[in-house]
């Protein structure tokens, strides 16, 4: 008589402590690029939101959750920086006459859209 892993296809290895264990695998998930905001994102949800990691992980929906979430994160990003430059009258001609003024004008943009996107789309679920 079979068991029900057995009729569903299931199969088992025979171990060296005279056990049989099931032959489980998990399905190879669709291979996403995650980018610098998915690794971050990853980081959260490990240390804050552990169960979910994991339920991810076990439904091989990680990897395309994380590509999600970097996309919104960079388009996001963009965004934001072409935003702060209109608002803050950066041009290329300040570029031109200014540049060192223009890189720590863009450094600085730069980095508060980085704070913005992190606590909008990376440290959220």
């Amino acid at each position: 008589m079979k068991s029900l892993f057995e009729e569903l296809g299931g199969t088992y290895t025979l171990g060296k402590d005279g056990m049989y264990y099931p032959n489980l695998m998990i399905e190879e998930a669709d291979q996403h690029p995650i980018g610098k905001w998915g690794r971050m994102h990853r980081e959260y949800l490990k240390e804050q939101h552990p169960r979910l990691y994991q339920r991810l992980i076990l439904n091989g929906t990680l990897g395309r959750h994380l590509a999600d979430a970097n996309e919104r994160a960079a388009v996001m990003l963009e965004s934001l920086i072409a935003q702060m430059v209109r608002q803050e009258g950066i041009t290329g001609q300040l570029k031109a006459e200014k540049p060192m003024v223009w890189v720590g004008r863009m450094n600085s943009i730069r980095s508060r859209a980085e704070e913005i996107v992190i606590e909008e789309v990376i440290n959220t679920l």
